[in-house]
């Protein structure tokens, strides 16, 4: 959408408002993720949604360049108390919230005052980036898994007493709901409401869940939904998790997506899988390449492995991120790749034979600090420019390097040195276009200032109730 909504689709909103207000519906949420990963809103009474989607509404751009806690930085073309922004809503995304009655969602696009797209927008990127790969004959199927810890939620006077606020034990460690084993089918049986009505709610909202299942560390859930193009992807990540923080919050409980709930144990990630696709042929599949890809899928994924160095400041774009990219941890913390191997940070999906769509990849190194449109985008910029460059693969990876020391070179271990090779990528930079990439740079070099000199625990702790 490069020119703001007009008259039409005021007409649409009123359609739609007169549809939500008989559903009881009274007020719409309209989001955008900033730069430090947070998913900020206005709202607007159902009344309101035809003046809306006409004018937009107002929002500074200042929170481009706020951090995760709140307090702000600048750029060169970012920052400050000046300016307005109007807010549209995607009508075609209009969701009724199933876990918040009497509300309705929306994303938003992001325009300027006279009506042009603003140039930092993240949703608009990752559509910049969608559309440049449809000028070469390519489509893009995404998908983002969902990881988050539940914890019991500070409420009861009894648990007050017994825990400080209710979310903690005296020793200070979270009070983690549903601790039976990874994968358990205990963990399930003691949360089997709140794990239905998650499944409900996505499902009345639209979301096609493929799976759910506990993860790995105390309290832990994951939850896969299908494919979709790189925008709608996004969406549905960011649905996904408000729902689920909504059916947390009706259950007394407290989801944290953060990337660690705890130092040295196993943290959430929010991993992507993609597939490539030209004239409806799965380019990772029925080729000569390696595991069967198509030259074109070959290269497109060769391009995201030699960017991933620069690609980590933005799918591990907060200090705790680094906390959790440990080895021999599944978290992706190698620069390589290998079919089936959850140890490389690109891991290659053959999927069943008689499935064409099942061939696909994930990219393991990402976070829920993360923009999801902004890693869509970013990943496009790199698999395109692969392509471009007709790079290959090196040789597959098996088994975990930090146990067979395979020669393979480990990703940054720190936001400053994620940064580093980000402020070298050209491509990177060029394809997010200075107002963007100096605020998102500014606001990361502003989130390791902020944590630099604190503890693990202090920079972990500080992000449990903020994702």
């Amino acid at each position: 959408m490069d020119t703001p909504p007009h008259e039409a689709a005021a007409s649409a909103a009123r359609q739609e408002a007169a549809r939500l207000t008989a559903k009881d519906i009274h007020g719409i949420a309209l989001t955008w993720v900033d730069n430090a990963g947070i998913t900020r809103m206005k709202a607007v009474p159902t009344a309101r949604l035809a003046h809306a989607a006409q004018w937009g509404v107002g929002m500074s751009p200042v929170f481009d360049v706020y951090l995760s806690d709140d307090s702000a930085v600048t750029s060169r073309h970012i920052g400050g108390p000046d300016g307005d922004l109007r807010l549209f809503p995607d009508l075609d995304r209009l969701t009724v919230l199933a876990a918040q009655p009497g509300w309705a969602w929306a994303p938003a696009d992001r325009h300027e005052q006279d009506g042009t797209p603003y140039p930092a927008c993240q949703r608009r990127f990752a559509r910049r980036m969608t559309d440049r790969a449809a000028r070469a004959g390519l489509e893009l199927r995404m998908g983002y898994e969902t990881e988050w810890v539940v914890t019991h939620a500070a409420g009861r006077a009894g648990e007050r007493a017994a825990a400080g606020d209710g979310s903690r034990t005296e020793d200070g460690a979270p009070r983690y709901a549903g601790p039976g084993p990874a994968y358990g089918m205990t963990r399930v049986v003691g949360l089997s409401d709140y794990v239905r009505d998650v499944l409900q709610a996505l499902a009345a909202q639209g979301i096609d869940v493929l799976q759910i299942h506990p993860e790995y560390s105390p309290g832990q859930f994951e939850v896969s939904t299908a494919a979709a193009g790189p925008v709608t992807a996004a969406d549905h990540t960011v649905l996904v998790r408000e729902t689920i923080r909504a059916v947390s919050a009706r259950h007394g409980l407290h989801a944290t997506f953060a990337p660690l709930v705890e130092p040295g144990t196993v943290g959430n990630g929010a991993h992507l899988h993609l597939s490539l696709w030209r004239d409806g042929a799965n380019l990772f599949r029925g080729g000569d390449g390696p595991f069967g890809m198509t030259g074109p899928g070959e290269a497109f994924l060769a391009g995201i492995l030699h960017e991933l160095p620069a690609l980590l400041a933005i799918t591990a774009p907060h200090p705790a991120g680094y906390l959790r990219l440990a080895p021999s941890r599944w978290a992706g913390a190698f620069q390589c790749w290998g079919p089936e191997n959850r140890e490389a940070a690109l891991r290659f999906i053959p999927g069943p034979a008689r499935d064409a769509g099942g061939a696909n990849a994930e990219i393991k190194c990402i976070d829920a600090t993360a923009n999801p449109y902004l890693t869509a985008g970013a990943v496009i910029a790199a698999g395109l420019n692969g392509i471009e460059q007709k790079y290959t693969l090196p040789d597959p990876v098996s088994g975990d390097p930090a146990v067979t020391g395979a020669a393979v070179p480990r990703l940054p271990t720190s936001l400053p040195e994620a940064l580093d090779r980000l402020r070298g990528s050209a491509l990177l930079r060029d394809a997010l276009g200075e107002p963007l990439y100096e605020a998102f740079l500014a606001v990361r070099e502003g989130e390791h200032a902020r944590t630099q000199h604190d503890s693990p625990e202090a920079v972990i702790s500080g992000l449990r109730h903020r994702y």
